[in-house]
Order: C-alpha cells, then sequence, then structure tokens
C-alpha cells in the first residue's frame, strides 16, 4: 500500500498543501492552545517529527508545560515555557489545534504579526489565523489525525514515537475511540499504525492508570455534588479552588470529569464549571448525538465542537453558573429537547 493510500480523498489536497508549507519553514516554533490536552500535545509532537524529517530547527512551546499525566509521552525535545530565550531567533510557527489567538497565551499572541504562521485545526469556528498557511477541518476527529495525513504527505512512515503522537491525539479526542466522532477513517487510520507497531494498549494504560489519591478523593466528592437540572436533561457541578486545595489535587485532575456526568440516564448535557479565580470560572459542556453545546457555549463567548465544548466566563461562580445554566436552558429549548 502507498502512503498516500491512507489518506482519505477529500484531505489529500489540504496535506499535501500543508506538507509544502512545513517544507518551507525554518526556525519555528510549535505551539498548541494552552493547558495542552492530549491531541495538542500529539499534534505538536507529530509536527515537530514532520520538521525533524526535513532537516528544520524547531522549539517546542507549551504553557504552562504539559500536563503530570503525559509525563510518560516522549515529546520530541524539550517544552519551553517562554519564549523569553529561545534556542534561536523564530521566523515561524506551527499552530495546532486552537483557531484564536488569545488561546495560545499572551506571550505567544504578541509575537504573531512578527512570524510566518501555518495553522492546522479541527475546531469549529473560524477559517484559521495561520499568515502564510491554514487547514481547518471540523470533519476530522482530532488535529493529530490531520497531522498524520500531513506526515504521510511529508512521506513518514507512521511508525515509532511519530505513531505514539498521532495516537494519543486520536484516543483524547474520541475518548477512547466512543465518540461519535470515531469515524472509519479514524479506524483505518489506528488499525495501520497498530500493524506497524503502535501499542494502543500500553498508551491507554499510560494514559489511564495513572490517577493520584487526590483526584480520587476529588472525583468522589464532585459526583457527590452533581446536581440535576431541568427536570434531569442537565447534569451539572461546580468546582471550587477551596476543593483542590483540600483533596490535595490540580486542575488537570478534573480532566474527563465531565464525560462522566454525561454517563448518567436522561441527561442530554453535562456541564462542569470550574472557578479559576474569585471572578472567573472555565466551563466545560458534553453532549450526545444532535445536541449542539458548541451553540450553548457561542452563546457565552466560548466554542468547540457539537459534542463537547467549553468557554470562560468573568464571573463569580453564583453568577456564572447562572448564566451557563441559562444558555444550556436556551439551547435545549431551541432544539426542542423537554
Amino acid at each position: 500500500m502507498q502512503r498516500i493510500d491512507l489518506i482519505p480523498q477529500r484531505f489529500r489536497q489540504g496535506a499535501e498543501r500543508m506538507a509544502q508549507a512545513f517544507r518551507d519553514m525554518d526556525q519555528v516554533v510549535v505551539a498548541a492552545h494552552v493547558n495542552p490536552d492530549g491531541d495538542a500535545a500529539g499534534a505538536v509532537a507529530a509536527a515537530c517529527h514532520v520538521l525533524r524529517s526535513m532537516g528544520k530547527e524547531f522549539m517546542v512551546y507549551a504553557q504552562p508545560g504539559l500536563p503530570a499525566y503525559l509525563d510518560f509521552f516522549p515529546m520530541p525535545g524539550v517544552v519551553h515555557t517562554t519564549l523569553e530565550h529561545p534556542p534561536f531567533k523564530p521566523r515561524c510557527a506551527v499552530l495546532l489545534d486552537c483557531g484564536e489567538p488569545e488561546r495560545l497565551g499572551r506571550e505567544l499572541a504578541a509575537r504573531l504579526p512578527e512570524l510566518m504562521t501555518i495553522n492546522i485545526d479541527h475546531h469549529l469556528g473560524g477559517d484559521g489565523m495561520g499568515s502564510a498557511a491554514n487547514w481547518v477541518e471540523p470533519t476530522a476527529a482530532a488535529t493529530a489525525q490531520l497531522m498524520a495525513y500531513v506526515a504521510l504527505a511529508a512521506e513518514l512512515p507512521l511508525t515509532g514515537d511519530l505513531a505514539t503522537a498521532i495516537a494519543l491525539g486520536i484516543i483524547t479526542d474520541t475518548g477512547g475511540f466512543c465518540h461519535g466522532n470515531t469515524s472509519a477513517d479514524v479506524l483505518y487510520l489506528t488499525a495501520h499504525m497498530v500493524e506497524h507497531g503502535c501499542d494502543i494498549a500500553l498508551l491507554r494504560e499510560r494514559l489511564e492508570n495513572t490517577w493520584s489519591r487526590g483526584r480520587l478523593t476529588l472525583w468522589g466528592q464532585l459526583l457527590q455534588r452533581a446536581s440535576l437540572e431541568r427536570r434531569g436533561s442537565v447534569c451539572f457541578c461546580p468546582v471550587h479552588l477551596e476543593d483542590l486545595r483540600k483533596c490535595g489535587a490540580l486542575k488537570e485532575d478534573l480532566e474527563g470529569f465531565v464525560e462522566q456526568l454525561r454517563r448518567l440516564r436522561g441527561v442530554h448535557v453535562a456541564a462542569v464549571l470550574r472557578e479559576d479565580s474569585p471572578n472567573c470560572c472555565k466551563f466545560s459542556l458534553r453532549s450526545y448525538g444532535s445536541i449542539d453545546v458548541r451553540a450553548a457555549a457561542a452563546r457565552l463567548g466560548g466554542g468547540g465542537h457539537r459534542n463537547a465544548a467549553g468557554g470562560t466566563l468573568r464571573a463569580d461562580m453564583a453568577v456564572a453558573s447562572a448564566q451557563l445554566l441559562a444558555a444550556i436552558a436556551e439551547e435545549l429549548d431551541a432544539e426542542g429537547v423537554a
């Protein structure tokens, strides 16, 4: 099988265009959104592997660094958390899994006018923020999936650490192949990587069997606090800064919690609202099927995907809770959900 055959027809032109854009770059900052998740980290790593194969100079940038649960992940280079002392003078940037400059963090966002940039993303909401090239494909399950196709277009085999990076992103954004975005294309790509040595079982074990005692304690308390709203169609849970302190937990220990709330029978939308500071709260929304939580998030200035979205509310917990529940109710009313 030729590598090009692994790229679905509708993605081939974009993948080849991005591979050429990579060839035209050097002294590259490779970055994704702040507080990177598995897809962001996997896409960044995959981009670095592509650049390395082309002999390009690059640096990995992540704010505020990778989360502890990804300590095992083989990132191809030192992860820089500041641009104050780069290993070279950056001329270009590859921006991944992110469609708005502010989500890159203030430091990198302020540097963008100085850089030639490429943007590869799979989120709805825009055509891309790259100054040189953009590839935004909302039908892709993960940005790492798109990076797999760029790697194939650059004639790289999907093996070793590159395959691990792609698999990490796909596993993260498909919920371990459980979400509705687990398409035939995703399974075909993953099957190819497994056939050539990618150990999906080991990767999932390293992702899932690393809970701290603080995380276990936090989840136990929050599951008791979660409430059913709107006659049981919405499951909502607020998380206070004090909860994290008392449980000895970190913000990243909430990863995956909102998905558990969505498992409750009769719930159409699960919502977690996390206090970041006394007047700033971040929300995460999950849904099934046709229920569009991205539309609900957009009412509050957020974004994401149909079944997974989020955003930030500049308000205290009481006001933010009311705003979030009202936006969810408005969207459910608009969709005719009782």
